[in-house]
């Protein structure tokens, strides 16, 4: 099946940022949100995003003003029509659903509905989805402007044209997709959790400070220490993914989130988007 449109749900800094990259791959792209003024902020964004790739000499100014040609900023889940949908909405499975069984009444019946999920069963949100052979996982990384890697999730219900038009737009997208089944925490943040525990661990037992962790694993090769990761990320994402896996892996001692995490979410020091997390940002 030709994909003519792409539509993101939600226009925070993931949904953003997914538009814009199927945007800058030659996609028609709709980016719906309900609140105005994230879909504003995400807009003002996405074209301070252009105007520092034109400055940079990455593209023209008429590809810049090709790209935002491709995109349409909407409220209205009636224009909400298109050959794929990705979900970037918040982390909650009830409200994934309702929000693709809402588009597919919409949608004709071979358009594709894909979450940016991290932390969730995209079984679980399928099987309570009309077509669950047309839901599957589209897992992409922050910032998904830059970042290549993109997990696409299989479930028992995905059907095989599902699958291959995802891995079509993935890499039409420029991005490197990788095949997997669903599981806790996929492949990457299974893998990764414990980098970010056993750091917040040796914080916890005094063994090390946040920077000093981070200049420590900088400079034997990671690009980006795990406070530092974690702050770009969210304090509340990367919790939450720690939890959901926590809880899923069925509570291993090893996997147990750190309190020192749970603090920062609760006191609203998010990271990079709040101002302060580990550490603090102008």
């Amino acid at each position: 099946m030709t994909i003519n449109t792409v539509c993101v749900c939600g226009a925070g800094t993931m949904g953003a940022g997914i538009a814009q990259a199927a945007a800058q791959a030659g996609f028609y792209t709709l980016l719906y949100e309900l609140n105005p003024t994230v879909l504003q902020a995400a807009e003002t964004g996405i074209r301070k995003n252009l105007d520092t790739l034109i400055a940079k000499g990455k593209i023209s100014p008429a590809e810049g003003t090709a790209i935002l040609q491709r995109m349409v900023f909407i409220q209205d889940i009636q224009q909400c029509l298109a050959d794929i949908f990705i979900e970037a909405i918040i982390e909650k499975e009830e409200v994934k659903i309702a929000l693709f069984n809402q588009l597919a009444e919409l949608n004709h019946s071979e358009t594709v509905f894909a979450t940016n999920t991290s932390s969730l069963s995209v079984t679980r949100i399928a099987q309570k989805v009309q077509c669950p052979e047309r839901v599957i996982g589209m897992h992409f990384f922050n910032p998904a402007t830059i970042m290549k890697l993109v997990e696409v999730v299989n479930t028992p219900f995905t059907n095989a044209s599902t699958t291959a038009m995802v891995l079509s737009l993935a890499r039409g997208m420029g991005k490197t997709a990788v095949l997997c089944k669903d599981a806790p925490g996929f492949i990457v943040n299974r893998v990764a959790r414990p980098y970010y525990i056993e750091s917040l661990r040796l914080a916890e037992e005094g063994m090390t400070d946040f920077a000093q962790a981070d200049r420590i694993l900088e400079s034997v090769g990671f690009k980006m220490g795990p406070f530092k990761l974690m702050d770009l990320i969210g304090n509340d994402i990367n919790y939450a993914v720690s939890c959901s896996v926590y809880e899923q892996m069925g509570q291993p001692e090893r996997l147990k989130p750190s309190p020192i995490q749970e603090e920062k979410v609760k006191a609203g020091k998010l990271g990079k988007k709040t101002g302060e997390g580990y550490y603090t940002y102008s």
